[in-house]
């Protein structure tokens, strides 16, 4: 079954209110793309985003996948079947978030992890001044988030 591979950034203030800035998504057909705000919009993601059979994230059950039908009108879930590694990790004893679990079962990253205050600063970096650098950064963590939920899913035998 073909399979998409979602993570997103988003901009956090205080409570609960999220806004989208970053979607990543990898399929084996189009390979890594990433979309960033202000081009976030449903349209460009239904555009962008392959036909397939199922979507895996982690947490995304509560989180990613909840954000985006929020703010952007998009259920995914009625266009995927959701798998949640996240529940799969639980299952194997693993807890924790997905650098956690990463650090568990040994699957690498090539940059340090961000915590969310140097998530937050990227963006602002970018937004504000025009850093392309910290945009960089940023794009670069969020393509490891994609990609490694992809080495989860093969570690997990899921």
């Amino acid at each position: 079954m073909d399979s998409v591979y979602l993570d997103i950034e988003t901009r956090c203030f205080r409570g609960t209110n999220h806004y989208i800035t970053v979607v990543g998504f990898y399929h084996e057909k189009t390979g890594l793309v990433q979309l960033i705000w202000p081009d976030l919009t449903a349209e460009t993601i239904d555009r962008a985003l392959p036909d397939a059979g199922r979507i895996f994230t982690y947490n995304g059950n509560n989180f990613d996948l909840k954000v985006i039908n929020d703010h952007l009108g998009i259920r995914l879930l009625d266009r995927y079947k959701s798998r949640d590694l996240m529940y799969d990790c639980w299952s194997h004893g693993l807890k924790g978030g997905l650098k956690a679990v990463e650090r568990q079962l040994e699957i690498p990253r090539n940059q340090f992890p961000l915590n969310n205050y140097e998530i937050q600063h990227c963006w602002t970096r970018w937004k504000h001044h025009g850093d392309e650098e910290a945009l960089q950064v940023l794009l670069k963590y969020n393509e490891e988030d994609v990609m490694n939920l992809v080495a989860l899913r093969e570690k997990l035998g899921v």
